[in-house]
């Protein structure tokens, strides 16, 4: 009988090992699968499946307990209003703009996958909270030092994202190509000419002076500037992280191309090269511990991150092939 009980005993708690176990590991798949949703939402959004759009972009939110970005949420809210389901729309833009201060009233003003929303007697109120939002966010801001970096913020965008297009059509060798990178070689130096005179004469501006595209203008072209440049300011962004004025996601990606100027191998994998077989990572240091080092910096995995350009990530491979890439890039570490 002794026997018997224990025997049931260890029957009970070999199910509940079993079930704990598959507990633990769907909140685990959803944590780690929330970029995936959202990929999943956005290809769907794209082949005009937009209520299917919108259930994956719940699943993204659920599988992340509920948290989801303000971009994410904003987008949400695209397919749904495209869907025709009005009050998830609002649900999600309400959220953005109350608990999230969302105040791009330019952009929600002339985003056509609204249209459907216009004649809800929730639109204007929603539209006046967003002006509200800007209004208040923008109440300090240097407004020449924002219009002069507005406009160079896309002369250093508009052309590349031309890059992909051009590419698919002629090769990525092509004369086309060459041609486009020499246009954004002129820019991008034209661009650090001015960029140069602000950090110069102000410090490294945050947020609230000149509003996040502004801070994210700054990094960009400094991130799109010789090594020597790169070198220079980047102690200088370091000590912006530090005190709140720009984006530790930001400053990985330039510690990683200072790194490779300087002959070391990147820190978080965000550097990419492409040649005729395709996309790969360049000389990255220890492999096996990039996400830790990834997740300090705010950054998603390194998994994550090469979906966008149809990579998946072995690091057993990563490894074969690193003494060869070390060679190629004439990395000395």
């Amino acid at each position: 009988m002794f026997w018997l009980e224990n025997r049931q005993l260890l029957f009970v708690k070999k199910q509940l090992t079993i079930l704990l176990f598959l507990h633990f590991s769907i909140l685990g798949f959803g944590q780690n699968n929330y970029s995936f949703f959202v990929k999943q939402a956005d290809s769907l959004f794209k082949l005009k499946r937009y209520y299917s759009a919108s259930n994956k972009y719940s699943e993204a939110f659920k599988s992340n307990n509920w948290k989801g970005t303000l971009t994410d949420r904003y987008n949400s809210a695209r397919c749904w209003s495209m869907a025709m389901v009005s009050d998830s729309a609002f649900f999600q833009l309400n959220r953005i703009t109350t608990l999230m201060n969302y105040s791009d009233y330019n952009q929600i003003v002339k985003d056509t996958c609204f249209h459907t929303l216009y004649k809800d007697y929730r639109w204007q109120p929603l539209i006046n909270l967003v002006l509200q939002n800007k209004e208040k966010e923008e109440a300090h801001f240097d407004k020449i030092l924002v219009i002069q970096l507005d406009s160079i913020y896309n002369e250093d965008q508009n052309y590349r994202k031309q890059l992909d297009s051009i590419q698919t059509k002629f090769g990525w060798q092509s004369t086309e190509v060459q041609k486009l990178w020499q246009v954004i070689n002129l820019k991008d130096s034209l661009n650090l000419i001015e960029v140069k005179k602000i950090i110069d004469k102000h410090g490294w501006l945050g947020a609230d002076i000149i509003g996040k595209k502004g801070n994210q203008t700054l990094f960009l072209v400094i991130q799109h500037a010789d090594i020597e440049t790169q070198k220079q300011y980047l102690p200088l962004m370091r000590a912006a992280v530090n005190e709140g004025k720009a984006q530790a996601s930001s400053l990985a990606l330039l510690e990683d191309r200072v790194a490779l100027g300087s002959g070391k191998c990147q820190i978080y994998g965000s550097q990419i090269m492409q040649d005729e077989t395709g996309y790969y990572v360049q000389p990255l240091k220890d492999p096996r511990n990039v996400n830790e080092r990834r997740q300090k910096a705010g950054l998603g995995t390194i998994e994550e991150y090469l979906q966008y350009f149809n990579l998946k990530w072995n690091v057993e491979e990563y490894l074969k092939k690193l003494p060869e890439l070390k060679m190629k890039f004439n990395i000395k570490e």
